[in-house]
């Protein structure tokens, strides 16, 4: 049995480290708020985008669109989005797993580049025996400043690498945020547009001026470029919800182990004590004798 002092030490210990993540808990409380009011603000202004491009395919082709053309999946960029700091639970392990079955399943007989968006998927891919041919690790930190310009300009550089044939097919992979306890891996892909036609035709009254021709060409890369942003803050807003209910669990388990740790010592304790006793009781017994 451990000594009083090595147990006092452990409860020591263990009430910093609850202190600790007790702390991470309430900023990411904080900050999953914004995270959270940005995505569902973002997602209403998404989905009227992509109504007015359904209603749009539905009584237009757009297939010879350049962003529309599908080339098949020769060449294939995978854009793996993350955190930059761990602590969240399985958040980003759960994005390298389903990178990792991608590379290994959908895309096996690809040529496949992988963009990376935050620094944990940046060094699981650096560090891994798995061979990436031509892969694009390592980009600026799109996080530490996110917003719908920094995320337009990665949007356009996949957009502009889509129109010079450097890739045929390119996916984004990210956490989709549900609530605080709950995200959802998300496989979609980015580019080419593959256009959704509602099975009940058109789904409003619109009035296209100018044509309908020149709106689905400023349409169609204003979308692209608004569902990477909505990416990029679903995973954002999921990044913080993990931390939280991880650093909620964490702070729950250290709880519980200090609440052992000082039934240990208290059972320790009065065990030195008994033993003190019975010491005395027969050291007094000896003198008696």
């Amino acid at each position: 049995m451990a000594s009083l002092k090595e147990i006092r030490n452990r409860i020591t210990s263990v009430g910093s480290t609850m202190q600790i993540t007790s702390a991470m808990k309430m900023v990411s409380a904080a900050k999953l708020k914004r995270a959270q009011d940005a995505v569902v603000q973002m997602r209403p202004y998404a989905k009227k985008l992509k109504d007015i491009l359904e209603n749009l395919s539905s009584s237009l082709d757009i297939s010879d669109n350049a962003f529309a053309i599908n080339r098949g999946k020769n060449n294939v960029l995978i854009v793996a989005i993350s955190s930059n700091r761990g602590l969240c639970g399985g958040f980003n392990n759960n994005i390298i797993k389903k990178v990792n079955e991608l590379l290994k399943g959908d895309f096996s007989s690809s040529n496949v580049n992988l963009l990376c968006l935050g620094k944990k998927v940046t060094d699981a891919f650096r560090k891994s025996d798995f061979r990436i041919p031509n892969s694009e690790v390592g980009v600026d930190d799109i996080f530490s400043d996110l917003n719908f310009t920094n995320s337009s300009t990665i949007a356009s550089r996949l957009m502009e690498q889509f129109l010079e044939k450097k890739y045929d097919h390119i996916v984004l992979v990210y956490n989709s945020f549900i609530n605080a306890a709950t995200q959802d891996i998300k496989v979609e892909t980015f580019l080419p547009v593959t256009p959704t036609i509602s099975e009940n035709g058109a789904l409003g009254d619109y009035i296209f001026e100018p044509s309908q021709e020149e709106i689905v060409k400023e349409l169609i890369p204003k979308s692209l470029k608004v569902q990477f942003y909505k990416g990029l803050l679903d995973s954002n807003a999921s990044e913080h919800g993990a931390r939280m209910t991880a650093m909620h669990k964490a702070t729950d388990n250290a709880s519980e182990l200090q609440r052992n740790l000082k039934l240990s010592y208290n059972k320790a304790r009065q065990a030195a004590i008994t033993n003190e006793i019975l010491e005395i009781v027969g050291g007094a017994e000896a003198l008696n004798n």
